[in-house]
């Protein structure tokens, strides 16, 4: 999607800077900082991802983990 966005000289000739030592166009920079921002300012979208790879880590979790850590957990004072 394209949109149109006025930002100050500063930022535009620093973003520029960037894109060319990183080899990637302004649109990829914008993208890439704009992404960061949302993910940052969006604590919900954040903790559902977390939970969503710590469901994906339980689901493939074998007995040896589940025991080692059991043993650690009894082991810990609480």
């Amino acid at each position: 999607m394209k949109t149109a966005v006025s930002i100050p000289d500063e930022v535009f000739e620093k973003v520029e800077r960037l894109a060319r030592r990183a080899r990637k166009s302004r649109s990829e920079v914008f993208s890439a900082a704009l992404r960061e921002y949302v993910a940052r300012h969006a604590p919900d979208e954040v903790t559902g991802s977390i939970d969503q790879v710590c469901d994906k880590v339980a689901a493939g979790s074998d007995s040896f983990v589940r025991n080692a850590a059991g043993r650690i957990l009894e082991k810990t004072e609480w």
